[in-house]
């Protein structure tokens, strides 16, 4: 693939938020220019879990089959104290609502691998690896883009000398926590001052071996430990470092295999695949936009890993970006319609990095006495009879693109068994991803006014119900949605975030009509 002067989207950073932006983009027909500073996909593991969404977002991109090869699934997540008793015990069994396992382990540079296949398809995406970002400046007509060549030079990057530029009508910093588009724009971020440092260990064992519990944290005061699965074939330790030790002193092999050794593991049964200290941290970015420069994944967010949420927040961003830059480049809505994409996201997120951080503080103690009062209230809580663990959050997006009126607007819809034409599986499978209006039966599509029929046809949007003449909702995933939320009609984004739904037949053509408003051109 030739590198293209003139782009619809250039994507700064080329990890998992920036490659899934590029595969949606690229996949829709859009040209893509990537830049990527590093030479090759950075080949050490770092994020490890998804969740049930983003493999949905991985459905729809077409990668599911082949990153389901290298995934597993752990349906069980424990903290225990010191003593090893259950302090609280997280059933992650069964499907999530979008479909798919509720947990899935892997290993990132598998992950971007396969990624990075599927973009290296698309004769329309340019991927310029070994270029970093250096002056953008933007004009009437989207953003000029100065980048410059650059190699590794004692594992830290060195610009060569070599110049280029590109005209692109967007630019999406998806750089990472160092973000030089963010920095670029002057855009600053907002810190809670909750910052812990962790040595990350990644091993592969050598021998077999039963790991039970399968992923667990331990809330030992004398040292906070996370102990997890690292993707298949593979085992993460997380420790927590301790008043007076230093990145400098921790991050080496003698002491990741000191840590390891109370788990009897050794260089004799293992293979140190790497460690890294880093900063756990909770910080987001004040402007996700401004003009036509937007940001995502890590340049736009951080939080604690405790939650598993900090990929999953990206490949959400990256999600949430590319149905509006479709629509936008086509010619099929405005440029207003960026202008949600930041709030919504904002509000979303800063709910995931509040709950995570939560969780930290109750795994962060370090003081015994505390830690000993801790493990009692929680003692005392899992006894109870019928105690439940916190969920995770389902947070509702942030004003933006949805009707806030509508029961279950602007939160996640669920995906769930079909069976039409003669084919079962998953509705995303049998119908495609988009904007999808499902209704309960065929007779409340009958009131669509031709207009709204219009529109939708325009977006190319899935219009379908369930019952007779239509799908059969074999796992009672839909006729399940439509009682608890008491609607005859759901909205649902190619996010898969409801954008309102319809109690009556008669509030249907408002709903559509309010929606077709929002995503139409201003004049």
């Amino acid at each position: 693939m030739g590198a293209d002067k003139h782009t619809d989207v250039a994507i700064v950073g080329y990890g998992p938020t920036g490659q899934l932006l590029a595969l949606m983009l690229g996949r829709a027909g859009h040209r893509v220019t990537v830049i990527e500073r590093w030479p090759d996909l950075y080949p050490l593991p770092r994020a490890v879990h998804f969740d049930h969404e983003i493999a949905r977002l991985f459905q729809a991109s077409g990668v599911m089959d082949d990153i389901k090869l290298i995934t597993e699934i752990t349906d069980r997540y424990q903290w225990r104290n010191a003593r090893h008793e259950i302090l609280m015990n997280f059933d992650w069994s069964g499907p999530g609502p979008s479909g798919w396992p509720a947990s899935s382990i892997f290993s990132q540079p598998q992950l971007e691998r396969v990624l990075d296949k599927h973009v290296r398809r698309l004769s329309n995406v340019t991927v310029r690896t070994g270029w970093s970002a250096n002056a953008l400046q933007q004009d009437g007509n989207g953003v000029r883009l100065e980048i410059e060549t650059g190699r590794l030079d004692n594992g830290k990057w060195a610009a060569t000398g070599e110049t280029d530029t590109l005209h692109a009508r967007y630019v999406i910093g998806a750089d990472g926590a160092n973000s030089i588009v963010r920095t670029l724009s002057g855009i600053e971020s907002e810190d809670l001052g909750f910052a812990f440092d962790w040595l990350v260990v990644d091993i592969q064992p050598t021998e077999p071996r039963e790991w039970m519990p399968k992923a667990w944290q331990l809330c030992d005061p004398a040292r906070p430990t996370s102990i997890v699965p690292g993707g298949p074939g593979r085992r993460r330790w997380e420790f927590m470092l301790l008043p007076g030790e230093t990145a400098e002193q921790m991050n080496q092999d003698a002491v990741a295999w000191n840590l390891l050794s109370r788990w009897d593991v050794t260089p004799h049964n293992a293979i140190l695949e790497r460690h890294a200290v880093y900063t756990f941290r909770g910080r987001w970015a004040r402007q996700w936009r401004t003009g036509n420069v937007l940001l995502a994944g890590d340049a736009a967010h951080l939080m604690p890993p405790f939650a598993g949420q900090g990929m999953c927040s990206g490949l959400r961003d990256a999600a949430a970006l590319a149905w509006r830059l479709d629509a936008i480049l086509c010619g099929k809505s405005g440029d207003r319609l960026l202008d949600s994409y930041g709030p919504e996201r904002l509000n979303h997120v800063r709910e995931i990095i509040d709950f995570s951080i939560e969780l930290g503080k109750v795994i962060c103690i370090t003081d015994p006495e505390a830690a000993a009062a801790r493990d009692q209230a929680m003692l005392t809580a899992h006894a109870t009879p019928g105690f439940q663990p916190p969920a995770a959050p389902r947070p509702q997006l942030g004003a933006g693109l949805f009707d806030p009126h509508s029961p279950g607007s602007g939160r996640l819809t669920p995906q769930g068994v079909i069976e039409f034409d003669g084919k079962r599986g998953l509705f995303d499978d049998i119908f495609g991803a988009g904007f999808a209006l499902i209704t309960r039966d065929q007779a409340t599509l009958h009131g669509l006014s031709d207009e709204n029929r219009h529109a939708l046809n325009r977006q190319r949007a899935i219009v379908t119900h369930f019952g007779p003449g239509g799908f059969a909702d074999i796992d009672g995933i839909y006729g399940e949605y439509f009682k608890q939320h008491d609607v005859v009609a759901l909205l649902a984004r190619p996010d898969f975030y409801s954008y309102g739904s319809a109690r009556t037949v008669d509030d249907l053509n408002p709903l559509v009509d309010a929606w077709r408003h929002a995503m139409e051109p201003a004049c």
